[in-house]
């Protein structure tokens, strides 16, 4: 890890906090999903949040660094993943 702290902008934050409130929203949209499944309004509102997360989680990568590991987020060279902070650092 390295012991130099990257700077982060207010814009970060805004981004990391609108990604939490998409994903509170998917995560009860998903458990209402499973006992409402012929819901398609419902169904609607998860596909559109899911496509909104995966640009905001986009536009933090490509800004500020990888979200999650294990090949389920790019990473620019040089290898970002010893760059502090991450994001549950914040």
């Amino acid at each position: 890890m390295s012991d130099q702290t990257a700077p982060i902008d207010e814009r970060y934050y805004q981004l990391l906090e609108e990604l939490q409130a998409l994903d509170f929203v998917l995560v009860e949209l998903n458990l209402f999903l499973d006992t409402h499944k012929g819901d398609a309004q419902a169904l609607q509102q998860y596909n559109h949040f899911s496509e909104l997360r995966r640009k905001v989680a986009c536009e933090i990568e490509a800004s500020y660094g990888p979200l999650m590991h294990f090949g389920h987020s790019l990473s620019n060279f040089p290898w970002q993943w010893t760059d502090t902070p991450w994001p549950w650092q914040v």
